[in-house]
């Protein structure tokens, strides 16, 4: 049955049990393994999907970035993924200011599309660099900038759709005369304009409508069907405007129809002049009840954070920095943006604000200019998934995080909301678009245990009364899906939902588009991602995962978010190998999904032996990228290393695998014979025996002796401090002459150099080989532990070797406080000079004034762990030099991953994202510098360009000095 469509598909199609269990979770706490997976490449297909499920009785589930909170996402039936070929911007009006979208366009690809034409789409959510058109729709988002821009029903102007029964239609306003021709059609399409008509007409209908469905000034609201919408409209409202459908289906969850194309209103930009205040309260309490007053003033975004908020980022890498405007320990912070292009109308503005805030409880309210805002604004959106980062298996559950209430009602309902939770002994989060009234809240609950499960249900079934208390929404942008659809019907009375309930048959008479959705819920405590009560699997592994208790609950950390699914467009590198293929599987939430999965579920008694986990952890490169950008810190470079060295225990590694890991060893012994190692016949042999891509050169393997060139520098003064510069296995056998030129520049600066021989294990580590890993490890740090302090650091050349004693080791060694000792004091040797720079130490006096541009790539774990802040300011130290950052993400080599075979494309479509183009395009004086050995192989293979590290760039800059 299922082979016969694939074969019919022009797209994909997978019933496999990897992309059925990657696909049975969204970004909510819901789990139901679909029955296949489907790409669909055109129409057609869609229509043969569609088809197929009305032919065998099969729900269709459509899906986009998959970061649905309440479950819409998931379901036993065929879920059709449109987020791989239907990413088209079709057309754009600038006169009409609209344009044309296929629904699996992201919306922050779709603004930077539009941004030199001076128009962009507003509604903006904290997903915004991976959500989709399509999903922003069938949710009705909203985002930070609703209160001035609306929500995404307000932008959709038509539809173009396929039917249940495989018609298309086409919705968009209709006059009077068009309205009445479609109620002539002899269609599905006719059946379903004539039961709206029929339905909004009844007598009474309005009123009933009108007093239980959420009050009209809250215009987040997503419960059941916009029905209250359409009665707006004509001809259910005089002097209003044309009908028009598509106020429906936004917010209709893909229970309707199947979205192929949309049309959309724009908008001009903001008013480019821009001030945040950050008003601090001691109170969530008081924080609330400032929100009514700050919303007189012109606000362009009116948000707020809570202390379980803020206290999350201070554990996460990345938003470390943007807490730069905090004050004190605040309960809570209101981010209140104002703009206007008149600098003194701005500060009138501002003015006028701060002293409603003066006249408030807010005890600070500094002011954040510039980046500064996009600083705060980044904080702000990381806070869902940061919220993922909680160790345990208490989290912060999407439950009851979308309600909505009339900003007259926040500080009351706020109140009476909190009695519910001391009722039930809750420490809430507390995360909100306050201006819009809308509300994240969310109990912390450990779903594994079913008393749990029932405070899950009694606290959102409190909310959902305490909510129709005030005429609020229980959904305000987040959606129904599988967690509020239960409470439609108490939202807005048993007649209304009967009303819903006959629309939706009308719609889809079948029920095949994504049921149990909105109308027709199954309970909201059902399919769980978690069996309640279960027997904790238990869990062995070599490294230490203790700071997550133990892997399973690290793989668990992820919560769906799919900040992996960004693209290359966006900043970042996270996460590489899906950039460029674009399939789910290559996330760091696929991965993470799988490995939870099979870990919990797994019969075998090695639950780490599964072919399926081979397979999604295969394009992971290792770049360590979501160790840092995702907000939960799934690092799954570190579980791949962990999932390989237990695998291998029923799966023995290949001869590729023995030699990519004992490389060291190899080249050891090939820089003894040097010339028999580097000749064309032996590179030619390697690559066969070896299955190396053909295409790639191989490393010149090299031979120096390090100890005698240090004992050949005359420095009898050494005017500043000892350092310990770590020789590691790149350096030794294969960058001699990166290795000679930092012991030449540390020297001539002054500083007293003795050497540190040690290998790494990165190969090892990369390729699972773990135990040699740890015998590495536990040597290196015995030897160095007795050698380092604050005044004498180890500083490396290759940041993949160095960074390893900050990151595995700390999992790999004995000796905890020895390991963290070395840990405090190794640096990549950027670091150590950026440092030594501020000190004034190092001075640009000694370097060369002659003018030169320069280019930069930084390797993936320095942005991990560390920062390229440090490389741009030492790369900046002559005083005519001219430095640029490269916006590269992974430059696809990734050690050994770039030369296999079967990886080779894979790795140059990396390189050809961005990395590759910017290269290309400098001019041929620009200086190409990577302090990663594999990024400057990469460099040079795709590009034909030489890339030098910054240390050979700053000894040549003291060479050109002395001439």
């Amino acid at each position: 049955m299922l082979t016969d469509l694939e074969s019919k598909l022009n797209g994909k199609l997978f019933f496999d049990n990897l992309h059925r269990t990657i696909y049975a979770t969204d970004a909510s706490v819901y789990r139901a393994i679909p029955f296949g997976v489907a790409y669909p490449a055109n129409l057609e297909d869609i229509k043969l999907l569609i088809a197929f499920c009305n032919g065998n009785n099969l729900p269709i589930i459509p899906r986009t970035a998959g970061t649905s909170l309440a479950g819409q996402c998931v379901g036993e039936g065929l879920v059709v993924d449109v987020s791989k070929f239907f990413t088209k911007i079709l057309s754009l009006d600038e006169k009409q200011k609209t344009v044309t979208v296929e629904p699996g366009v992201i919306r922050d690809e779709l603004n930077l599309y539009l941004k030199p034409y001076g128009l962009f789409f507003g509604p903006n959510t904290s997903t915004s660099n991976r959500c989709m058109i399509g999903g922003m729709t069938g949710n009705n988002s909203s985002g930070t900038t609703s209160i001035k821009y609306g929500v995404t029903r307000d932008k959709v102007l038509e539809i173009e759709a396929v039917l249940s029964d495989g018609s298309e239609a086409v919705f968009k306003s209709l006059s009077a005369e068009e309205f009445q021709q479609k109620l002539g059609l002899k269609t599905l399409e006719g059946d379903i304009y004539r039961k709206i008509y029929d339905e909004l007409s009844t007598e009474g209908i309005k009123e009933q409508i009108h007093e239980n469905f959420p009050k009209p000034e809250i215009h987040r609201r997503n419960t059941g069907y916009a029905v209250d919408e359409l009665l707006k409209l004509q001809p259910f409202s005089s002097n209003a405007g044309q009908f028009n459908m598509c106020k429906l289906i936004a917010g209709s969850e893909g229970t309707l129809v199947f979205i192929t194309k949309l049309k959309l209103q724009l908008d001009t930009p903001m008013p480019k002049k821009a001030i945040m205040i950050a008003a601090h309260y001691k109170s969530v309490s008081d924080c609330c009840c400032s929100v009514y007053e700050v919303m007189q003033h012109d606000l362009f975004t009116c948000e707020m954070m809570d202390k379980v908020i803020l206290d999350c980022t201070k554990n996460n890498k990345s938003q470390l920095p943007n807490r730069f405007f905090i004050e004190g320990d605040p309960q809570a912070i209101l981010m209140l943006e104002l703009r206007d292009d008149d600098k003194n109308k701005l500060e009138e503005k501002t003015a006028a604000l701060l002293k409603t805030l003066d006249n408030s409880l807010s005890y600070a309210h500094p002011l954040l200019y510039g980046a500064e805002i996009d600083q705060a604004l980044e904080l702000r959106k990381a806070g869902l998934g940061l919220l993922g980062n909680i160790v345990g298996d208490k989290k912060a559950v999407a439950c009851i995080e979308d309600t909505a209430v009339n900003i007259e009602d926040l500080s009351a309902y706020i109140t009476e909301f909190s009695a519910i939770m001391e009722k039930y002994k809750q420490n809430a989060v507390y995360y909100a678009h306050a201006g819009a009234g809308e509300l994240h809240l969310r109990p912390i609950l450990d779903l594994k245990k079913s008393e749990d499960v029932q405070l899950f249900r009694q606290i959102t079934t409190d909310v959902a009364h305490l909510v129709k208390k005030y005429g609020g929404s229980m959904s305000g942008e987040h959606g129904d899906g599988r967690v509020r659809a239960e409470f439609v019907e108490l939202m807005i009375g048993e007649g209304n939902y009967q009303l819903l309930k006959r629309i939706k048959k009308a719609f889809d008479p079948n029920n095949i588009f994504n049921p149990g959705k909105i109308v027709d819920a199954a309970p909201m405590d059902t399919s769980l991602r978690y069996e309640a009560d279960r027997e904790e699997p238990e869990v062995e592994t070599l490294m230490d995962f203790s700071d997550s208790l133990g892997i399973l609950r690290a793989a668990e950390k992820c919560n769906g978010s799919g900040d992996c699914r960004k693209t290359h467009l966006s900043n970042g590198a996270m996460c590489p190998s899906y950039h460029a293929t674009k399939n789910e599987k290559d996330t760091t939430r696929a991965r993470a999904n799988a490995l939870r999965e099979y870990l919990t579920i797994s019969t075998k008694q090695n639950k780490f032996n599964n072919k399926e986990l081979k397979e999604v952890f295969d394009l992971c490169i290792s770049c360590k990228a979501c160790g840092s950008e995702c907000p939960s810190n799934v690092d799954v470079a570190t579980l791949k290393a962990e999932f390989l060295y237990q695998y291998y225990k029923d799966n023995p590694p290949s001869l590729r695998d023995k030699a990519f890991a004992f490389n060291t060893r190899l080249n050891k012994l090939g820089s003894s014979f040097s010339l028999l190692a580097n000749n064309k016949f032996s590179s030619v042999l390697l690559k066969k025996m070896l299955n190396i891509a053909p295409e790639r050169t191989l490393p010149e393997i090299k031979s120096f002796n390090f100890d005698k060139h240090i004992q050949s520098i005359k420095n009898e003064l050494f005017k500043n401090n000892k350092v310990i510069l770590y020789i590691d296995e790149f350096t030794n056998y294969l960058d001699a002459d990166v290795g000679k030129d930092a012991i030449d520049l540390l020297t001539a600066l002054g500083y007293n150099v003795s050497l540190f021989y040690g290998e790494s294990g990165r190969t090892f580590i990369s390729k699972g080989f773990l135990k040699q890993a740890k015998k590495l490890a536990n040597e290196n740090i015995a030897e160095l532990k007795a050698l380092i302090g604050k005044d004498c650091p180890v500083i490396g050349i290759e940041p993949s070797a160095i960074l390893s004693f900050r990151d595995e080791y700390l999992r790999l060694a004995d000796n905890e406080p020895d390991a963290k000792k070395v840990a405090l004091n190794s640096f990549i040797v950027e670091e150590f000079l950026s440092e030594e720079i501020k000190r004034g130490n190092i001075t640009a006096d000694p370097f060369t004034e002659e003018a030169k541009n320069i280019k930069y790539h930084a390797h993936c774990h320095q942005k991990s762990q560390s920062n390229t802040k440090v490389t741009f300011d030492v790369l900046n130290l002559p005083k005519n030099y001219s430095v640029t950052m490269i916006n590269s993400g992974c430059c696809g080599m990734a050690g050994s991953f770039g030369y296999e075979k079967e990886h080779y494309n894979v790795s140059m479509q990396i390189g050809e994202l961005r990395l590759f183009p910017a290269v290309r395009n400098a001019d041929p004086d620009t200086i190409i510098v990577a302090n990663g050995t594999s990024c400057r192989h990469q460099i040079k293979d795709g590009t034909k360009r030489e890339a030098i590290h910054p240390v050979t760039l700053l000894k040549n800059a003291l060479e050109d000095a002395s001439k």
